[in-house]
């Protein structure tokens, strides 16, 4: 900030009203859409008096023109507003959702994408997002999992690098940047069996180790905003929790932006059981660190009391609003209110290269989960093909929870994609049943088309509308409907193409498993699915998305994830009296990094620099990739680490890094990965940073599966260089 900005927000501050700081720490909700209660019918009244800094859920240029008319011209002092939305996986132009996104393992595509929805929510009249989620999620049950970028928290970390510098910093033009908040801080993903809202009570290492880092990411990369989450972390709720928020991310990392409660989450302390009236909640809030209340009216109606009693100071008030001026002068609202604002709303065909960058981003997260016989890809398609499900032909599913501005009648849905890709083929269609409830007529006629084709498409999943938040499910499967409609789709005899939609990993019966000679995880794909779905199905693309996210074939295995830690029973199938299941495997259906090409990659021997590391050096790990089949392709190789004996119990596998290598049918190429002793460091008992000497197992490979790694051992060396002991 510069002296002349501090010298304005001082002048300002100077001439404000004790209502007015309120309202700079107030953020009301329109009424484009609703995520959260209903709240005043008309912001506007509050932003003519002085009553509300910022606005969320509206876009549009004769929304925002007269909100900030209002603001500058008709209120007592001219504040211009910020709004904002929720871009999560974009605004017009609806991208995957983050949890297949984050299965590209792209980092570029990641930030690409961020930039784009930036771009277009900006010319929509939106300053800030709120995103990314970064809440690590290892529970199918709980519905956000669709908006979190997995299981791990290295990929969540760099996910969170990628979609800040994406909205904060990659668009050209200034005036087309969002201010990206962190969401939400800090382990809403482990809530207790993945019942949305409900207590979190994690350990203080998961907390450190899993949890905390992807936020730490977003501060480091620059992130402007942070929102706490509704829960509690171990009875302390998030919205009130001082030594997290002012503490930890204020003090400790220096977090200098703004921090927004989530919808009404200031006045959902009372529930919470830890404030009686809204006047505590505005205190505990405030004193906690955060900035701007949202829909709970706390601020406004608690805060005078509460300074008037002493509960809270002037200068805590001042310190909040002057957070706020300072987002409003870094978003440039000062100088243009209107920055960005373009008069023709964005779509996906504003720029022509928004569909095409939707469509690659698409079938860069679509995942191949099954591929029995090669049966795919149809470069020789079916004569005539039976499309079946309820999400063939549906309009708008694929674009997934949390698609705000985006247009269903914009999306091209898996049905339109089949027949452009397949132009030569007879293509016939019948839903089979609806998502949720079976028809028998409807059935019959799936059915009778199903026996006539030369192979069947089936296309289930679940709604966009039970997957985010408030979607919960104790049974992550498809419908019953769906599910009788599969059966019958298998009893017709015929090739069987499945494909999921939906926002979580499903819980498959191993009779469907069995059943299909293919398998796509589509996820939500959004805009344009249903291209990137045929792109794939007739080869014009080879798959290369993995699963972020591991999927159980049980829904008791549930929490189910790679990088569990050791016990002192490890699992040993021949020894009953180990860690077990007695009706289930120990292994997911499908683990992290799973997922399969059209072509098939050999890996080496993984090579080091050097088998013995001093406390400053680096380490290069490399190894030769090659495509020993006959189609171009790419591929994710992943490095992990295992500290076989340390202060406290490791996981068997920490990831440490990732890429992506591009080879040609025969090609082979060389991938190296650079390392250096602080990523073989762990948190000790007193959760500091510890570096042990001794060995660390290095691998490297195509997924977590023991069977795609290869191993190379490194001695940690913390004596003098000159006598490091002999390899």
């Amino acid at each position: 900030m510069t002296k002349d900005v501090a010298r304005r927000i001082d002048e300002l501050m100077a001439q404000m009203t004790l209502t007015e700081k309120f309202g700079q720490m107030t953020m009301l909700a329109a009424s484009l859409v609703e995520t959260g209660p209903p709240g005043p019918g008309n912001p506007v009244t509050q932003v003519r008096e002085g009553r509300v800094g910022s606005i969320l859920n509206t876009w549009g240029a004769a929304e925002i023109r007269e909100a900030q008319r209002v603001a500058m011209e008709e209120a007592r002092l001219p504040i211009p507003l910020f709004f904002a939305v929720d871009v999560l996986h974009g605004h017009r132009t609806i991208y995957p959702i983050p949890i297949a996104e984050a299965g590209a393992f792209d980092r570029a595509l990641w930030l690409k994408t961020a930039k784009e929805a930036a771009e277009e929510a900006a010319q929509d009249g939106i300053q800030m997002t709120f995103a990314p989620m970064l809440d690590v999620s290892r529970d199918p049950r709980w519905g956000r999992i669709c908006e979190c970028a997995g299981e791990d928290p290295f990929i969540n970390a760099e996910y969170a690098r990628a979609k800040v510098v994406g909205f904060q910093d990659a668009p050209n033009d200034r005036n087309r940047r969002l201010a990206a908040v962190a969401k939400h801080f800090v382990a809403y993903g482990a809530v207790n069996a993945g019942r949305d809202y409900a207590e979190v009570d994690v350990s203080r290492r998961a907390l450190h180790e899993i949890y905390l880092p992807p936020f730490r990411a977003a501060v480091d990369a620059g992130v402007m905003g942070i929102m706490p989450s509704f829960t509690d972390v171990a009875g302390v709720a998030m919205t009130a929790h001082r030594p997290l928020l002012r503490d930890l991310l204020r003090d400790e990392w220096g977090f200098k932006g703004v921090i927004i409660s989530d919808y009404n989450a200031i006045g959902e302390l009372i529930a919470h059981g830890v404030a009686a009236d809204l006047t505590e909640a505005a205190v505990l809030a405030l004193r906690a660190g955060v900035d701007i209340d949202m829909m709970a009216g706390a601020y406004e109606t608690g805060l005078a009391m509460a300074l008037k009693e002493g509960a809270v100071t002037m200068d805590d008030i001042d310190a909040a609003v002057r957070r706020v001026l300072e987002l409003k002068f870094a978003l440039g609202l000062f100088e243009d209110p209107l920055r960005g604002l373009s008069s023709v709303a964005p779509s996906p065909d504003s720029d022509p290269s928004r569909r095409a960058s939707a469509r690659d981003a698409a079938r860069r997260s679509i995942v191949l989960l099954e591929n029995r016989d090669a049966f795919l890809p149809w470069t020789k398609p079916p004569r005539k093909i039976a499309v079946v499900g309820p999400f063939a032909d549906t309009t708008g599913e694929f674009l997934g929870a949390w698609c705000m501005a985006g247009q269903s009648d914009e999306t091209v849905e898996l049905l339109t994609g089949l027949r452009s890709a397949f132009p030569d083929s007879e293509i016939v269609h019948a839903a089979g049943c609806s998502i949720e409830q079976s028809d028998a007529s409807a059935l019959e006629e799936a059915t009778a088309l199903a026996r006539a084709a030369d192979a069947v498409v089936l296309c289930i999943g679940e709604s966009r509308y039970t997957s985010g938040e408030a979607a919960s499910r104790t049974k992550p499967t498809p419908s019953a409907s769906q599910l009788e409609l599969a059966r019958h789709m298998i009893a017709a005899g015929r090739p069987l193409l499945l494909v999921l939609v939906g926002g979580r990993p499903f819980v498959l019966p191993q009779w469907l498993v069995d059943g299909a000679s293919a398998i796509l995880a589509a996820w939500f794909p959004g805009t344009e699915g249903g291209n990137a779905l045929a792109d794939i199905i007739s080869g014009k693309w080879n798959p290369s998305a993995r699963l972020a996210v591991s999927w159980p074939m049980e829904v008791g295995q549930i929490p189910i994830y790679y990088a569990m830690r050791t016990t002192g029973r490890p699992y040993d199938p021949n020894n009953g009296f180990t860690t077990n299941f007695l009706d289930a495997p120990m292994t997911p259906r499908w683990g992290f990094g799973d997922g399969l090409s059209y072509t098939h990659y050999e890996l080496a021997e993984a090579h080091a620099s050097q088998l013995v590391m001093g406390p400053s050096d680096t380490l290069d790990v490399s190894i030769d990739v090659t495509n020993a089949g006959k189609m171009a392709g790419e591929t994710v190789l992943f490095l992990f680490i295992r500290d076989p004996l340390a202060q406290v119990t490791r996981p068997v596998l920490e990831l440490k890094d990732f890429q992506k290598i591009d080879l040609a049918a025969g090609e082979t190429r060389q991938a190296r990965f650079t390392l250096n002793t602080e990523q073989f460091a762990y948190l000790d008992m007193n959760l500091s940073p510890r570096l042990d000497k001794g060995r660390i197992e290095v691998f490297v490979g195509t997924s977590a599966r023991p069977a795609d790694l290869r191993r190379v051992d490194v001695d940690v060396w913390l004596g003098e260089t000159s006598h490091k002991p002999s390899s």
